[in-house]
């Protein structure tokens, strides 16, 4: 039970690690490239929740409650079914953890460059624009959406 508390616990560890989406932030990777800029006009703006898309918190649920069903009875049938039937209850827990914890809100912005062209952007919440604000689209990975 011990063992299935420790791994239920670097779960929770690992599903809270959420990327940082906003447009203040910056990976080492992006430091020093160069990114083209296109001036632009917010056109519209709406709130969405953005999730993680991976599945570290269903993999590892799912090996905690795998060890802790093995745990469960005693000979190879009971053990082999706790084990299949931990998995799987642990599987579905760990996946639904890392949703809940992962769940960051963020906008998603339609933008009209000044060529015409129309382009969506989603990024984090650390800054809002509003619709008819001048500003510019970089076009680097990840793109961002910065004030002008």
């Amino acid at each position: 039970m011990q063992k299935m508390l420790g791994v239920l616990s670097v779960v929770a560890v690992l599903a809270a690690c959420q990327a940082d989406i906003g447009s203040n932030q910056y990976g080492t990777s992006s430091v020093g490239q160069a990114a083209a800029a296109s001036p632009c006009s917010v056109i519209s703006v709406r709130q969405v929740q953005v999730k993680s898309d991976n599945n570290a918190g269903m993999i590892l649920g799912a090996i905690a409650g795998g060890v802790g069903g093995y745990a469960i009875g005693s000979g190879s049938t009971a053990h082999n079914l706790g084990a299949i039937g931990g998995a799987a209850l642990g599987g579905y827990a760990g996946d639904k953890a890392q949703g809940a914890l992962s769940s960051q809100m963020g906008y998603e912005y339609v933008v009209r460059l000044d060529n015409g062209q129309v382009m969506t952007l989603t990024q984090g919440s650390d800054t809002l624009l509003s619709p008819g604000q001048r500003c510019l689209i970089l076009l680097g990975n990840p793109a961002r959406l910065i004030a002008y």
